[in-house]
């Protein structure tokens, strides 16, 4: 299933701080994620791919592959959900 929804862009006006306070100003809303939803994003704002991205959190974080598989692609749904991201 590694493919989810690539490839996926982050929306451009998208304000994000470091600590992982967005803010949606074409609509007023504001999210938090925690520091691994930061990463995710960062990582498709560069251009990474799902495997990419899972590769990566492989290396980083001591999960194994299926879960991250399942928590990668719940966050991604969790961004198309509240139009954070839009499809390349």
């Amino acid at each position: 299933m590694v493919n989810f929804f690539f490839p996926m862009k982050i929306k451009q006006n998208l304000a994000m701080s470091d600590t992982g306070f967005l803010f949606n100003p074409g609509n007023g809303d504001s999210f938090s994620v925690n520091p691994i939803g930061l990463e995710i994003i960062q990582l498709i704002k560069s251009g990474q791919d799902a495997a990419a991205i899972k590769g990566t959190l492989l290396e980083a974080y001591a999960i194994d592959s299926d879960t991250l598989e399942k928590d990668i692609y719940d966050f991604l749904n969790t961004l198309r959900r509240h139009k954070l991201v839009h499809e390349a």
